[in-house]
């Protein structure tokens, strides 16, 4: 049996047309999710990239892996899937990236790979190599097809064809200067087959695709297939002054040009528009990889999952990119398709209980038939996959966390008032309510009942102040019980170490 792990970087939850999107289409995904299960209300655990990434290969929330943003390194003590399933016998591969800083500890300060956070996560093997965030062997795909990269080779992300662009009266958003064969998308999905076609034994591949992250700039014809107009006005407050009333936290957040969403209405829906074409792009060099496994005859042997690392603002509360507490840069996809016999009986399910990216190691490692490690704050989703039922125990809710520090740059730190590691939220979210604690900000209380959209912050409500206690208990609760498990369920006996693994007690 095989196992082929995707992610698409930065994608939405709500962005599949199998969950009824008005706009995006996404036909090979939702092929995927007709034949094997799909997750509605399923969470990243931490934005930016590394943290959320960390949670997707450890099991482990930000407070026990403490990555706590793009450049944190990643604690050499702790275990991953792919360190795992060498125990195996598998040597599992990598196309794209995983976003990890080493642990500087023990390696030579002089180390080049101590300069970026782009390393693989640890047991992956890799011909993907990157430079200031640009994979190499992309680059060396490029210049022999004929393009010139600029000096900082990341740029060309950026490059648009020349022409007028769409808000200045264009008839579509301008098009990258690759063509789509050429982009990164499909040069990786080429590279994935390339390596499965020449594969004789079982395998294990994580295929981590760049895309739809920005800069929001697509190949011809993608960048045509959404016509702007016709898209939905983002949810927000009528100017990004009042949106800042919320909090300090985000009044801060939305000073800064970079995660501010454009003044301009226009500029904001030819990104979205962009943003879609993206996942359409995805979504069609996937149809290709499906297609290819069909063809080998490893289609009905494979454990297929996708999923992301976190979502995207898109403008919604005045927001670009990802961060903060609202849903929008947490709610992401979960597709498994499990080919085995016992999962025939929930082909094409949809699942409306709370799943995690801490979830995603566990339900590998059962699937292999390997133990969960102690240090998973994640459980299998292995029985919604072949029984569509919650163990006892399940969660009735979701949690995400976000450390906002930036170790090169106190500017928050002096803005806010607040000391670095006092720059952090917790967020735990279930049907009915949203509560956000920050460390030494004023906390946030949400009624999803009547306000869906995150806008009326109850807090202070004297109406709410029950519902805030307990939630704020709960959180506290379910702190205490994913405190750093390290050895506790191992126990030194007469006859020698005795490891019991917890059961599922998520709330």
């Amino acid at each position: 049996m095989n196992i082929l792990f995707i992610t698409a970087d930065q994608w939405r939850g709500d962005c599949l047309s199998s969950l009824g999107h008005l706009n995006v289409k996404t036909p090979n995904l939702d092929l995927l999710a007709s034949e094997g299960v799909l997750f509605k209300r399923h969470y990243a655990q931490a934005t930016p990239c590394s943290p959320s990434r960390t949670s997707l290969h450890t099991g482990m929330y930000l407070h026990n892996h403490r990555v706590c943003t793009n450049g944190t390194p990643f604690d050499a003590r702790h275990t991953n899937w792919a360190l795992e399933v060498r125990k195996a016998g598998y040597a599992p591969y990598l196309f794209g990236y995983t976003d990890t800083a080493l642990d500087p500890r023990g390696i030579d300060q002089r180390d080049p790979r101590l300069k970026h956070y782009s390393e693989p996560l640890r047991g992956l093997a890799t011909d993907t190599v990157y430079l200031n965030e640009f994979p190499q062997n992309w680059a060396r795909h490029l210049l022999e097809r004929g393009y010139a990269l600029p000096d900082f080779q990341y740029d060309i992300y950026h490059a648009e064809k020349a022409g007028t662009q769409w808000e200045d009266g264009g008839p579509a958003p301008l098009p990258s200067i690759i063509e789509s064969k050429d982009h990164a998308t499909n040069f990786m999905v080429d590279q994935c087959i390339n390596w499965i076609e020449k594969q004789s034994q079982p395998w294990i591949t994580h295929l981590s695709l760049f895309h739809p992250h920005p800069p929001f700039v697509v190949s011809e014809p993608y960048n045509s297939m959404y016509d702007p107009n016709t898209l939905a006005d983002c949810k927000r407050s009528e100017s990004p002054q009042t949106e800042a009333a919320q909090h300090p936290w985000l009044a801060y957040q939305l000073s800064r040009e970079k995660y501010r969403a454009p003044l301009n209405a226009k500029i904001t829906r030819r990104l979205k528009a962009s943003y879609y074409g993206l996942m359409s792009e995805v979504d069609d060099a996937l149809g290709r990889l499906f297609d290819r496994l069909k063809t080998l005859g490893k289609w009905d042997d494979t454990l297929i999952i996708f999923t992301s690392d976190h979502g995207e603002q898109m403008g919604e509360h005045w927001m670009m990119s990802k961060s903060g507490y609202f849903d929008a840069s947490y709610h992401i996809p979960l597709i498994i398709r499990d080919p085995r016999k016992q999962a025939d009986v929930t082909r094409g399910s949809k699942i409306d209980r709370f799943s995690e990216n801490v979830d995603i190691m566990p339900t590998l490692l059962e699937w292999l038939s390997l133990d969960r490690p102690t240090q998973c704050d994640g459980h299998s989703l292995m029985p919604f996959i072949n029984h569509n039922v919650a163990p006892i125990g399940w969660r009735n809710e979701v949690h995400w966390e976000y450390d906002f520090r930036e170790v090169l740059n106190p500017t928050v730190e002096e803005a806010l008032g607040i000391g670095q590691h006092q720059c952090t939220l917790n967020v735990i979210r279930d049907e009915n309510y949203k509560y956000v604690h920050f460390t030494a900000l004023p906390s946030l209380f949400f009624d999803l009942r009547d306000n869906p959209d995150e806008f009326h912050n109850r807090a202070q409500d004297p109406k709410y102040q029950g519902q805030v206690l307990k939630y704020a208990q709960k959180l506290i609760s379910w702190r205490m019980n994913h405190d750093d498990r390290a050895l506790t369920e191992t126990y030194l006996s007469a006859r020698g170490p005795v490891t019991r693994y917890a059961s599922v007690h998520t709330n």
